[in-house]
């Protein structure tokens, strides 16, 4: 016999940070005996969580990447992935919805929406994932499952509808009841393994009858049948109710509400039994692939193990057995032994080593049905590519990469170090399509780029513990730009003279800044004064001149050298000798022509809710930025400005901190514009003194 695909699900569990997604799986594993034991999140028994698999996030008390597993329940298969809640780990979130079928959105009792739950739903929306939202923290001070509930209608603009309701809240909060079978259900035993199930308690009757009136309403909208016998006033079977309440959820068009306490052992069982009853398999998600041969034509993928195989590889790892990649299947089985093709790279390469993940345990396999996630050994891809079988060459459509937003420079404090930097960076950089590095070329030094400030610590402290690599991170240097602000004439003669023949060669004429490009060189040398040979030996000098102002050393833009007179000398004329009368030329009219210095202005567009708007304004406003347009949305608004690049260090800490953590923002370069002139001073007294010391 098969494997029957239709009991299969491959759900993740997102959500805001410190809203117990992590609790939650851990209490997952336990109850379908993939764990014996227990384990909190912050590590406090000296184990940790088992899907914070990493010594980092044990001591944070955070998810950093994310773990997949996989666990049965009531005779189903449950492909399980724990995503990260920080903004700074987009990535991680985005590359696991996009290869999940639902999700599991937590929200905690007392916190309710938050800014990432918003970041997260947006995410859920753009893959079309349908999901649960499971209300967690209930035991809480404060909790209030009813406001979270109407917070996910308003802020999130979701149908979310409550199939359960608490029983008692806070430290009284004892269990839930079901709507759709209209019991209690109390978790007893020593870690809420016994479900008792009982009658509804008086005092809460009356409030279950309405929260399952409301229900039935809002689910006849998905079944003919459930309306009619809901308007005639006869018993609706539980059967009933739950089809409609999984037709509407596989639309996307209902988001059933269930309640729990994660920490106290509390709805946790419910929530499994929902995710069988309410979230796709792999057969009812339309997953659509583009066909290379045929121009990017559509094609759907049908889960059937008979088709030649598609399979998607959406994260990389390095594990101490090498690159461990991570795959989705979409069509067609996996097996040992099975020769593949990388679309992408367009190379072909055998399957060796297939095992499945639990955390950082992995089981060794033979085989991937349609639908499953599974990883291969010694793979060599990037994150994305997509594998074929059977002669198809199709490529997934990828996942969106959001452009990163933050620099530094690292430097490397001794020779070992900096071989294990370019190891690190090489791997993280395969890893992590938001994380970014390059060599700039000005400053010779090496910049990381990232989400934010706690991703690149995260990547700091990485590269210390599993590369032994220490390294100084320093404020990335801004790329400064000199430029001339009015026309200045020259008239310079180099001579040089030493035994044999010397060097003679004499260069007029005028600079002036110039609109249409970085440098433009002109020659109006009329009557031969400068032989024509020679002439390109000029444009070579004022080239070589222009690569370093003397105002604070950066290279000089916007600039136009015209040369219109000149002189030669038949023997001591040569190409050297004119190249050295351009550089001497142009630095005798450069002070002349009032040089200034220009900065890079980014583009940087706020978004964030509406109450936050005058604190976006402040910030921008200290840091020399002009806004240029601002909209409002319903409760978002967005603010466009022109910001310098030097004054947007540090300005995603500054901007959560403004927000409670609920606005984001992108920035692009966009122009060089003049420095103000205390600041210009200040850049020129400190490259003299620099200067002064470098002399020393």
């Amino acid at each position: 016999m098969g494997f029957d695909i239709t009991k299969m699900r491959n759900i993740g569990i997102s959500a805001h940070i410190d809203s117990g997604k992590t609790t939650l799986s851990e209490r997952i594993l336990f109850y379908s005996n993939k764990i014996h034991a227990i384990h909190e999140v912050r590590g406090r028994d000296g184990v940790g969580a088992t899907m914070d698999h990493m010594e980092l996030e044990r001591e944070r008390g955070i998810t950093i990447q994310s773990a997949a597993t996989q666990v049965e329940w009531k005779g189903h298969t449950i492909n399980l992935i724990d995503t990260p809640g920080h903004v700074d780990f987009t990535i991680e979130v985005e590359r696991s919805l996009r290869v999940l079928d639902g999700a599991v959105l937590v929200l905690c009792a007392v916190g309710g929406v938050q800014s990432q739950s918003i970041t997260v739903d947006r995410q859920l929306k753009r893959y079309h994932v349908p999901r649960i939202a499971f209300v967690n923290k209930c035991d809480r001070t404060g909790a209030n499952p009813f406001k979270v509930r109407t917070q996910l209608r308003e802020k999130l603009g979701l149908n979310a509808v409550l199939v359960q309701m608490p029983i008692g809240l806070e430290d009284k909060h004892e269990g839930v009841v079901d709507l759709v079978s209209m019991k209690a259900i109390y978790f007893d035993g020593g870690q809420g393994t016994e479900m008792r199930f009982a009658e509804i308690p008086a005092h809460i009757k009356e409030d279950a009858a309405r929260h399952r009136e409301d229900l039935i309403d809002a689910v006849s909208l998905f079944s003919d049948e459930l309306a009619e016998l809901y308007l005639g006033g006869e018993a609706i079977p539980e059967s009933l109710l739950r089809a409609a309440i999984r037709k509407g959820t596989l639309a996307e068009q209902f988001v059933p509400v269930m309640v729990g306490s994660a920490y106290k052992n509390k709805g946790i069982q419910c929530l499994l039994d929902a995710v069988n009853s309410y979230l796709p398999d792999p057969t009812e998600v339309r997953n659509y692939a583009l066909d290379l041969d045929r121009d990017e034509e559509r094609k759907e993928l049908s889960a059937d193990e008979k088709s030649p195989t598609v399979a998607l590889g959406f994260k990389l790892e390095d594990g101490q057995y090498g690159q461990l990649t991570y795959v989705r299947i979409y069509q067609g089985a996996l097996k040992k032994g099975d020769e593949l093709v990388n679309t992408r790279a367009r190379k072909k390469f055998k399957v060796g080593r297939l095992v499945r993940m639990h955390a950082d345990n992995m089981e060794d396999i033979c085989e991937g049905s349609p639908g499953d996630i599974v990883a291969l050994f010694g793979v060599d891809c990037a994150s994305g590519d997509t594998f074929c079988g059977g002669g198809l060459n199709y490529a997934m459509t990828s996942m969106y990469v959001p452009e990163p937003v933050i620099s530094l420079a690292v430097t490397p404090r001794d020779k070992k170090s900096a071989d294990q930097l370019a190891k690190a960076l090489n791997r993280f950089t395969k890893e992590d399509p938001t994380f970014r590095t390059y060599v700039d070329i000005e400053s010779n030094q090496t910049i990381i780029q990232g989400m934010g400030e706690l991703h690149l610590e995260v990547y700091i402290e990485r590269m210390k513990r599993e590369y032994r690599c220490e390294v100084d991170t320093g404020m990335p240097q801004v790329a400064y730009r000199e430029a001339v602000t009015q026309r200045a004439e020259f008239n310079y003669t180099h001579k040089k003279q030493t035994g044999g023949s010397g060097q003679y060669g004499r260069v007029a004429g005028y600079l002036e800044p110039y609109s249409e490009g970085d440098y433009e060189f002109a020659d109006m040398i009329k009557g031969g004064a400068i032989p024509t040979e020679f002439v390109p030996s000029c444009n070579k000098g004022f080239r070589e001149a222009v690569k370093k102002g003397s105002l604070i050393g950066f290279p000089i833009v916007n600039i136009r050298c015209v040369i219109n007179d000149g002189q030669s000398h038949p023997v001591d004329s040569s190409d050297i000798a004119f190249q050295m009368a351009a550089i001497g030329a142009f630095r005798e009219a450069y002070n002349k022509a009032r040089p200034c210095i220009l900065e890079p202005v980014m583009k940087v567009a706020v978004e964030g809710p509406t109450e936050f708007q005058g604190n976006i304004y402040a910030s921008i406003n200290q840091r020399r930025g002009i806004i240029s347009s601002s909209t409002e949305d319903g409760a978002f608004s967005r603010v466009e400005a022109e910001v310098p690049m030097s004054e947007m260090f540090g300005y995603s800490t500054v901007l959560r901190s403004l927000t409670q953590g609920k606005a984001e923002f992108t920035m692009e370069f966009l122009k060089y514009s003049k420095v103000p002139q205390g600041i210009s001073e200040a850049l020129i007294k400190e490259y003299g003194e620099k200067r002064k010391k470098d002399a020393k």
